[in-house]
């Protein structure tokens, strides 16, 4: 029979932690944190990363709908607008029309433009 003056294990944990955010600040987290995130970068590599993104980013879709997506999305792009300015904006489609241009033949480019032909003829 258990000892009914014993705290379970849930119980003392609990305790503790409530223990530890009284005794401590905000620095205190951030230190920890931070020497627990490079404690774990130098201990794995970049398979580990990758395994680890992918179990989460199944996790997300899992648990959320399209406009959980969208709403984030917006304010994603609403922040990053805040904090750019117009060079920002052509530096990045610069890059990003290299990329492209890097990654993609003549064909793409000709289908691709009877694409944009054929939806402007559509919308006229």
């Amino acid at each position: 029979m258990a000892d009914n003056n014993k705290m379970s294990r849930e119980e003392a944990g609990r305790k503790g932690g409530e223990a530890t955010s009284k005794n401590h600040d905000k620095d205190f987290y951030q230190e920890i944190g931070q020497k627990g995130g490079e404690a774990t970068s130098n201990n794995h590599d970049k398979d580990f990363y990758q395994e680890i993104g992918k179990k989460g980013g199944e996790a997300t879709s899992d648990n959320h709908d399209k406009e959980f997506y969208q709403d984030i999305g917006k304010k994603g792009g609403e922040a990053t607008s805040d904090n750019h300015d117009k060079d920002f904006y052509q530096e990045i489609g610069k890059k990003g029309g290299q990329a492209t241009s890097d990654n993609h033949d003549k064909e793409f480019y000709q289908e691709i433009g009877r694409k944009g032909g054929n939806s402007r003829n559509d919308n006229d």
